[in-house]
């Protein structure tokens, strides 16, 4: 008679209706469970857990062994990973799957969301410098093209010649303004002599009884003359500081307009140029967005220069109109100070001071008072 194999001992379980264990036969279960565990785990150290005892549920038993007294080993844990059909209903319903790899579980995370590139700003300053750098290669190379005769130029002739008369102007009008500086230091000086000439006249006059009148004559004339002298240099210093004014800062500020004016028409032609020579090229897919490109960066400049060039217009336009009104003033008064001076009517140049609200500085008025130089 062939023997009977045996039965698995976890078929032979009661299940209740509820899904608990009979208390009659929990006995015979533990029994049989300890002779199927490892040697030194007892039961109370085991944890069960079970969805069935079917194979195809899945059920994870997980077993650590406590060290007895004495003993420094840490516990080990045994662990039964999920059956296969299991892992895939897991993974099909989004959840996230915990897999022990040796004493560490990894975590399998859902879809991962990069964060947006934070801007560097050392790239931003190296783009800046490269752009600054093309930019500047461009021109050097439009200035060179140009005075080899090689490169041509955009010019503008009614622009370009009031340009050159401006310069030439502002150039004569310098050398106006040295010339009345040096008169006016050497009438200076004659003024200071006339004075310092009219106090020794009167000093004379003072201890020569015998030519009492004569010297007092001359004192007064040169004490009037003086007098005069400090009248028309009060004239032609006013006369230099309007002609200083003009040419060191209006002319100077229109000047400094035309020179943003000519950098701008270099970066002009530069662009124009550089568009030029790929337009001249093939057109192929490699050229054809460097063109699109080239010709976005010459339609910038083209605006560029053509409002430098109106502002250019505008500011010699409101020059000119200024400088004709200064200089007339100015001219007025230099020609009837210096007639009145010289035919020596001191009535009508302190008639002309006075036309153009000149107000004389009284000598010594600058000097300071006793207490303050102590």
């Amino acid at each position: 008679m062939a023997q009977e194999s045996p039965k698995n001992s976890a078929a032979e379980i009661p299940v209740t209706s509820n899904g608990q264990l009979e208390d009659s036969h929990e006995h015979s279960f533990n029994r049989d469970l300890k002779r199927s565990l490892p040697v030194g785990l007892g039961l109370s150290e085991t944890k069960i857990t079970s969805h069935g005892f079917d194979s195809t549920k899945e059920g994870v038993v997980e077993a650590g062994p406590f060290p007895s007294k004495g003993s420094s080993a840490s516990p080990k844990s045994s662990v039964i990973s999920p059956s296969s059909a299991a892992a895939s209903r897991l993974a099909g319903q989004g959840c996230d799957l915990i897999i022990p790899t040796g004493s560490r579980a990894q975590q399998k995370s859902g879809p991962v969301v990069l964060a947006d590139e934070v801007k560097n700003p050392a790239m931003e300053k190296l783009e800046l410098v490269r752009k600054w750098s093309l930019n500047t290669y461009k021109c050097t190379r439009q200035i060179i093209s140009e005075k080899l005769g090689r490169g041509s130029r955009t010019v503008d002739l009614e622009l370009e010649a009031q340009i050159d008369i401006l310069r030439d102007n502002k150039k004569k009008y310098e050398n106006i303004l040295r010339l009345a500086q040096t008169l006016s230091t050497q009438l200076f000086q004659m003024v200071h002599t006339q004075r310092q000439l009219g106090d020794a006249f009167a000093d004379l006059s003072l201890k020569s009884l015998e030519l009492h009148e004569e010297f007092g004559y001359n004192a007064d004339t040169q004490k009037l003359l003086a007098k005069n002298g400090e009248t028309l240099l009060g004239a032609i210093n006013f006369f230099i500081a309007s002609v200083t004014t003009l040419v060191n800062k209006t002319i100077e500020d229109t000047l400094l307009t035309v020179k943003q004016y000519e950098s701008a028409r270099i970066e002009y032609d530069a662009y124009r140029t550089d568009l030029e020579e790929l337009n001249l090229g093939p057109r192929d897919a490699n050229t054809l967005p460097k063109i699109e490109q080239s010709q976005q960066l010459f339609q910038v400049h083209k605006e560029k220069y053509d409002k430098m060039r109106n502002d250019v217009s505008i500011k010699l336009k409101f020059l000119e109109e200024n400088k004709v009104k200064v200089l007339h003033n100015q001219l007025v008064l230099f020609h009837n100070a210096i007639a009145a001076y010289f035919a020596g009517n001191q009535k009508q140049l302190e008639q002309t001071l006075k036309q153009f609200h000149i107000k004389l500085k009284t000598p010594g008025a600058d000097a300071p008072s006793w207490l303050e130089e102590q």
